[in-house]
């Protein structure tokens, strides 16, 4: 509370007399030696009084001649009006002993002190850089207080008030302020302090305390050699203690005891109030992406980049400002009872998130763009720093994945609508000759673009896979529809269940086909080398990037476990591509048995004893001729394994026509001998047109 000074005038008649007591005095049974004040009535007398505040009560006894009390009162400090106080609001502050003589008292030693203290002062030319009295001013000061027996303590709060009208927060001020305060404190726990010195150091308290208060609130931007104190400029981030932090510290140590809650709970708020400072400073770059008229702002693609860049910029540095914290808390310069660290980071790390969901509200990320992947980095980076420093999390604060988890799900779900899009059938342009579909390398293309862009999102959160492969494989089973969507007229004659009209148009053709054998389209070559390069080349490729994400990782979700959606596919791919080479085998098959010339069945049962090899070679020829023929056109659509599949697959089915056959007639072993032939025949040939297509085949 700042002294004040109150001066009641009493006028009352002369049989009375009137005493005046402050009951802040009273200690117990105790009085200060001039606390209690006779007035006579009729003379003006004044009397000057140092209130310890505005809650103080001023104790008025009215007595006769024969001291007998007339009457008691208590006048509340705070009820005076500007009428009734006298205060000493005309003098300039550094007036203070001349406004005190001006207004008369009894300590007259202090006021001529002090007008000498004030003129030491004006010849040394005192100011916030020069505090220090020295020379004949220091000599002089020294004899006259010895001389009129000025108190120590007096002294040195009197010099403490000319010092706090020109404090700042730099080590020399504050260690002085400390020297001079220190023997203060211990000479009121002692009670030596006169009323007069506890009013003065009332005054001071709370000024020191203000100062204080800029030095905690500003730990990081004190600058010795500025005029102020401060720094004016917000430069680098300093890792190391500003000197003036120590004596701010120990001062503090003085007017507080830290041991208690409530002072931790004061060095505490500045702690977080210097925090707030720091992190507005840092937002303050960041703040036009957060108006609510941004919408023609962030327009364009480099505009997004740049605000993506300040926000990722915004974590990095509110990262090295805890850095910083944390070396300068292990300078063991506050004490142990502050954690500068956990108190810092508490702060940011909560504006940070604030920060953070209202940008990317604001200005939503629509897929893990470059710029997007380094926020989501410095920001999962931020959290991680924050766990590897033993900072404790606290509620609100930044968890990098609860921040980008919503948007990662709308992304893996546009992936998946956008891919799913481009496999509609009407979008798709039927293909020149080609060995494989161009539409699907095109699509399992994609996939791997759009996988690759997850990448940032899986190795920090594998959790994520499972929604991501479940995405591919709807993906992946849109490209299969969507291909037998293409090839749907190619497909037909082989499918399963023909409507039986379409049988007969299909019979009528094999008729004519008779004369000239079925030829395999080359549709469906691109389409059956399309199913094998899906099955062995391009789902393995995109099976491989997310397994290396899956490496030793069980990751669960449910019942339903990592790699089940892959496998199915892969099992759907199997399923299709060997259902259709079957196809395509009875399709040849069902041609050779459409002719009677062609049908080996037929050519068993006219076989007869007296025919030899040679006999059945000729009654082969026309089966023999529609076989190269079948088998050339086959290597000239589909590609080598393919062609090797498809003829083994035929060289079966033949070997099944034989074995029915036999197994039919085994009564007769003239049957036996003609299809020993016929089998031999067949498989020759088989070999022999395959080997003059591939030279490295063999069927068998």
């Amino acid at each position: 509370m700042k002294t004040r000074k109150l001066v009641k005038r009493i006028e009352i008649e002369e049989m009375f007399t009137c005493t005046l007591e402050l009951k802040s005095s009273l200690k117990g049974q105790q009085r200060d030696s001039i606390s209690l004040q006779y007035l006579k009535p009729g003379t003006g007398e004044s009397q000057l009084f140092y209130l310890e505040g505005q809650g103080d009560v001023i104790l008025v006894e009215v007595q006769d001649n024969n001291r007998v009390v007339i009457g008691r009162a208590e006048i509340q400090v705070s009820s005076f009006s500007d009428a009734h106080l006298c205060l000493n609001l005309s003098m300039p502050a550094d007036n203070y002993g001349s406004a005190k003589m001006l207004q008369g008292g009894l300590a007259v030693d202090t006021i001529i002190y002090d007008m000498v203290l004030e003129a030491a002062m004006r010849a040394q030319n005192f100011n916030s850089k020069m505090l220090h009295i020295s020379g004949s001013w220091k000599w002089l000061l020294d004899e006259f207080s010895d001389y009129y027996g000025l108190s120590d303590a007096y002294r040195k709060l009197r010099y403490l008030c000319y010092i706090m009208n020109v404090a700042t927060p730099t080590k020399d001020c504050l260690e002085l302020t400390y020297e001079l305060l220190l023997p203060v404190i211990k000479a009121r726990d002692d009670r030596t302090l006169t009323r007069q010195e506890r009013s003065i150091l009332l005054d001071c308290e709370d000024r020191i305390n203000v100062l204080l208060a800029i030095v905690f609130e500003n730990y990081k931007s004190l600058d010795e050699h500025s005029i102020t104190g401060l720094s004016e400029l917000f430069g680098p981030i300093s890792d190391c203690a500003a000197p003036a932090l120590a004596p701010a510290v120990q001062i503090f140590s003085v007017l507080h005891d830290i041991l208690s809650n409530e002072a931790q709970s004061i060095l505490r708020s500045y702690l977080q109030a210097a925090a707030a400072k720091r992190c507005r400073r840092h937002m303050i770059e960041t703040d036009e992406f957060m108006s609510s008229n941004n919408d023609n702002l962030l327009t364009d693609d480099m505009t997004i980049s740049a605000a993506y860049l300040k926000m990722k910029t915004l974590c990095i540095n509110i990262s090295l400002e805890i850095q910083a914290d944390i070396k300068i808390h292990d300078q063991n310069i506050l004490p142990s009872s502050i954690d500068l660290p956990n108190i810092a980071a508490s702060l940011y790390s909560t504006e940070l998130c604030k920060r953070l969901k209202g940008f990317l509200s604001a200005s939503p990320p629509s897929r893990p763009l470059q710029h997007v992947a380094e926020l989501l980095i410095a920001t999962a980076n931020f959290e991680r720093d924050l766990d590897s420093w033993q900072v404790r999390p606290v509620h609100g604060g930044v968890l990098s994945r609860e921040l980008f988890h919503d948007y990662i799900m709308v992304w893996i779900e546009d992936t998946r609508l956008h891919l799913l899009d481009y496999c509609k059938a009407e979008k798709l342009s039927y293909p020149a000759a080609s060995t494989t579909s161009p539409f699907v390398e095109q699509i399992y293309e994609q996939i791997r673009e759009s996988i690759n862009e997850y990448g940032v999102v899986i190795n920090r959160w594998p959790q994520y896979l499972m929604s991501l492969e479940s995405a591919i494989a709807d993906v992946e089973r849109e490209v299969m529809k969507a291909l037998e969507k293409q090839y749907m007229e190619t497909l037909m004659p082989l499918r399963d269940g023909i409507p039986k009209i379409l049988e007969k148009h299909v019979q009528r053709l094999t008729r004519r086909q008779s004369v000239a054998p079925y030829v395999v389209p080359n549709q469906l070559g691109t389409f059956m080398n399309t199913v094998k390069r899906m099955l062995d080349v391009l789902h393995c490729r995109v099976e491989d990037i997310l397994k290396s994400w899956a490496s030793y990782l069980t990751i669960a979700n449910g019942t339903t476990l990592f790699g089940e959606q892959m496998n199915s596919i892969t099992v759907m791919l199997r399923k299709k591509y060997k259902k259709y080479l079957q196809a395509i085998v009875e399709k040849i098959v069902s041609e050779t048995q459409a002719n009677r010339t062609t049908r080996l069945k037929r050519i068993l049962e006219e076989t007869k004893e007296t025919e030899g090899e040679s006999e059945m070679r000729e009654r082969m020829q026309a089966l023999r001729a529609q076989l190269s023929d079948s088998i050339h056109n086959l290597h000239g659509v589909f590609s080598c394994r393919i062609f090797v599949a498809i003829c083994r697959g035929f060289w079966d089915r033949l070997g099944q026509i034989v074995l029915r056959f036999l197994e039919s007639r085994k009564e007769n072993r003239i049957w036996y001998r003609g299809s020993d032939y016929a089998l031999g025949l067949s498989y020759w040939l088989i070999c022999q047109e395959t080997r003059n297509e591939i030279p490295c085949a063999d069927p068998g």
